[in-house]
């Protein structure tokens, strides 16, 4: 049996020196690829070769092209430092692949895919160079899409980063910019969401000379949706004139009941299947003058009473979150409260916040 360098040798022994370049010019011409070969020994490398591939590719006959530099390719936009990369390839005899914008025959640009390589003789001198061209616009346009979208996401982003930036600002705008100062009464707090937006709101402010509310909402998610429903929820939480639930009439000749609070903000924020949003809050008076404390729990951690001499006392959820059933109601309970007393108010955060190995603070812990 022959093996295959005997098949060679028959092969190549059986042809004689013209039938092999004849094989070699038909597979030149053959190839879908533009296929062009230059002298560089005459004036202007000109080409001496181009194939059918070459034609379809741009349009040139080869009669066109033939006694050339293939310099006619180029046209207004193409890029000159990809040019001068062609250039130097050729000046230096190496090989070189770039893309590059050329124009066809009837003036239509189109990227090309062009691959240079120097031809030596067997005395190892560059003899010619051959050039591969392949039509890759529709990959390049692909790519400039990709990145004109990368672009536009980026730019996106970007904006969105200022508009959350904006949107928190507004958002720490609500918080107390200071505890208040009232005889008999001490008030502290931290604020430390785990995102830049959250729907997390506190606030504490007299309503009268015996009578203090204080609250804390959260809002069901994170983010810009959960952020301005806290905003709109503190705005009506706030003692100033207008849409307030702190009063009956909004104008404060009467102050409402945390039980009604909860109420009117279940009316005005009925859930909405869209956004899926509710929120949990405790709404609470503190009347000074006689020392005890009214509040409602609508699906929110309930507070938590520290003493002196005694263990914390969890206090109870009144009713469900505000905005999840529209028929929801609500009860206040009332605590007295003594010299010392902390009531402390908090968020879920706190008691699911994980350590290391994912257990959760716990509510046990924290109290």
């Amino acid at each position: 049996m022959k093996s295959k360098r005997d098949t060679r040798a028959a092969f190549l022994n059986s042809k004689d020196f013209g039938e092999q370049l004849l094989i070699k010019d038909r597979a030149l011409a053959a190839s879908a690829e533009g296929i062009t070969i230059s002298d560089p020994s005459l004036p202007d490398n000109p080409l001496i070769y181009a194939n059918e591939g070459f034609e379809r590719l741009t349009g040139y006959s080869v009669e066109d092209v033939v006694g050339r530099n293939c310099r006619f390719l180029q046209g207004p936009d193409t890029d000159p430092d990809t040019v001068d990369v062609i250039r130097e390839a050729i000046r230096t005899d190496t090989a070189c692949t770039v893309q590059i914008l050329n124009y066809r025959k009837d003036g239509t640009p189109f990227w090309n895919r062009l691959s240079i390589t120097p031809i030596k003789d067997a005395a190892g001198t560059v003899t010619n160079h051959i050039g591969i061209q392949s039509d890759v616009t529709a990959q390049k346009d692909a790519e400039d899409a990709l990145q004109e979208a990368k672009r536009e996401l980026e730019s996106a982003n970007e904006r969105m980063r200022k508009d959350l930036e904006a949107a928190a600002k507004i958002q720490q705008a609500l918080l107390p910019e200071r505890p208040p100062e009232i005889a008999g009464l001490n008030v502290s707090w931290a604020f430390r969401p785990c995102q830049e937006l959250a729907g997390d709101v506190l606030s504490v402010f007299p309503i009268n000379r015996d009578l203090v509310a204080l609250y804390i909402l959260d809002v069901s998610g994170h983010g810009v949706g959960a952020s301005l429903l806290s905003v709109a929820v503190s705005r009506m939480l706030s003692p100033a004139p207008g849409r307030s639930v702190v009063f009956e009439d909004g104008r404060g000749s009467r102050v409402a009941t945390p039980a009604r609070v909860a109420a009117r903000l279940n009316k005005f924020f009925p859930f909405d299947t869209r956004t899926a949003q509710y929120f949990t809050l405790v709404y609470g008076l503190l009347d000074l003058k006689a020392s005890k404390f009214r509040y409602v729990a609508a699906g929110h951690p309930p507070p938590v009473v520290l003493s002196k001499d005694a263990a914390p006392v969890t206090l109870e959820t009144t009713g469900p979150p505000i905005g999840l059933l529209p028929s929801a109601t609500y009860e206040d309970r009332e605590i007295e409260l003594v010299s010392g007393n902390r009531v402390v108010l908090y968020t879920d955060g706190i008691v699911e916040a994980e350590n290391g190995d994912g257990t959760d603070f716990g509510d046990k812990r924290f109290t």
